[in-house]
């Protein structure tokens, strides 16, 4: 499935499901630009973070924004244990040595989130710096929805740092509620940031008459307003 939007000036976006073949190191700068400062204390320098997290990517967690054929976004997603960006333990150490590996291994635990049973947890969500403002993250997450939706999922649920009101502007444009705010000072200084905002959006079910199309709750029978 895909969705197409005019972008005036910089051609047709289309959004589509699993990571394109050949992208996957673009698609690690492109994550890495979103989140290397959250991330940087546990996976830099870049010239090895970027690598590392594009041998670790599940293209079939993602759904990705092309441009002309180029990636330009993606958002990823945590399905049946698995999400768009892994690496074990053993897959660090191997990365970074073992005396330079074993400290980053706490720090990226501090990452891990086990979402509720019927809760879709994304993980993360990109767009390349020249396009953002354009509604490329928008699409992203109504993509991601669908994808919730199709599996019966009651919930998406993200996490956004305090260090980002940008971001949390956008996931409140899009329905999303924070639910939870967990305080975390003595992060701050080791990480950036000092707070995590848990936020939680809805999932239209889908209609299991005309499947491509959620059920609108408050009209039952006619589609939800994307």
């Amino acid at each position: 499935m895909s969705r197409n939007t005019p972008d005036p000036g910089a051609g047709a976006v289309t959004v589509r499901r699993g990571l394109p073949a050949g992208t996957e190191r673009r698609a690690a700068e492109l994550y890495w630009e979103a989140f290397g400062r959250k991330l940087g204390p546990a996976l830099n320098p870049p010239d090895k973070a970027v690598p590392f997290i594009a041998a670790h990517l599940d293209a079939d967690r993602a759904v990705c924004a092309l441009l002309d054929g180029r990636l330009v976004g993606l958002a990823g997603y945590r399905h049946q244990g698995r999400g768009l960006t892994g690496g074990s333990a053993r897959a660090v150490l191997r990365a970074y040595g073992h005396l330079r590996g074993l400290h980053r291994l706490p720090l990226l635990a501090l990452f891990e989130r086990r979402p509720a049973p019927g809760r879709l947890l994304m993980d993360g969500i990109a767009v390349g710096p020249g396009l953002r403002g354009r509604g490329i993250g928008s699409l992203l997450i109504e993509e991601v929805a669908a994808v919730a939706a199709e599996h019966g999922y009651r919930e998406i649920a993200l996490d956004v740092i305090d260090t980002n009101p940008r971001a949390r502007a956008l996931y409140e444009r899009l329905g999303f509620t924070a639910v939870r705010t967990e305080r975390t000072p003595y992060l701050r200084g080791l990480l950036g940031f000092g707070a995590v905002t848990a936020m939680r959006r809805p999932v239209d079910p889908v209609d299991p008459v005309n499947p491509v199309n959620p059920v609108n709750p408050v009209n039952p029978g006619t589609e939800a307003p994307r």
